[in-house]
């Protein structure tokens, strides 16, 4: 669904109508740090997944593969199956879990919360974009979104960059986000953006995927 045209002022006013189911989202997210590592391990692995697919289908088919009792035994091969057809490059992803689990490993869970000090989100973004494979920026900042830790970070996926360049945030659409000074540049104009408009960082994304999709995900 294409976006509605509409200028900044008008976004500030879309941003004030849905702003209460805005937050009722991050306050989800925003428990799940505390949460149990099982669950910290789903996100994580549904921002692996994410990486040029569509998020709901990620959504559905890490879901499934959790019920499937996989996420944390589940071997590369037995994962494949339960991605094929539903996620890019499945193949790849369900090997990229796999390495994931194994630096979190203790016993038959795994230890999420006893290796990341969530205290320092940045620093814990350069983290896994080192350690995790699959993960960049983008990636790493929606994981910590996805967990409550993403006050402020922005996740520049497609649609945020669009959106970037239609408020004249940026002059163009970049080829690829991929490097660390080109990511880094970009989002701190957007922080900018973002008190420029009185809109929270953390709320834009979920304010500019409303627009485009009619709804609010993660």
């Amino acid at each position: 669904m294409k976006s509605p045209a509409l200028s900044v002022r008008d976004l500030a006013a879309q941003h004030r109508k849905i702003k209460t189911d805005i937050k009722k989202r991050l306050k989800g997210f925003s428990r799940l740090h505390k949460g149990a590592d099982e669950d910290i391990f789903q996100e994580l692995c549904f921002c692996i997944l994410t990486a040029n697919a569509n998020a709901l289908h990620c959504d559905r088919a890490i879901k499934d593969v959790r019920n499937a009792g996989l996420l944390l035994k589940g071997r590369a091969c037995q994962l494949k199956p339960k991605l094929k057809g539903r996620v890019r490059f499945h193949n790849k992803k369900a090997d990229f879990i796999v390495l994931a689990r194994n630096l979190f490993k203790r016993g038959k869970g795994v230890n999420i919360k006893g290796r990341l000090d969530f205290s320092d989100p940045i620093a814990v973004r350069e983290w896994l974009v080192d350690n995790i494979k699959g993960y960049g920026y983008k990636e790493a900042s929606h994981f910590l979104r996805n967990i409550g830790l993403g006050k402020d970070i922005a996740i520049l996926d497609r649609h945020i960059l669009k959106n970037l360049k239609r408020y004249g945030v940026i002059g163009r659409v970049p080829a690829s986000v991929g490097s660390r000074s080109v990511y880094l540049a970009i989002e701190d104009k957007m922080r900018d953006f973002s008190r420029r408009t009185g809109i929270p960082l953390a709320e834009m994304d979920l304010l500019f995927w409303s627009l485009q999709t009619g709804f609010i995900f993660k």
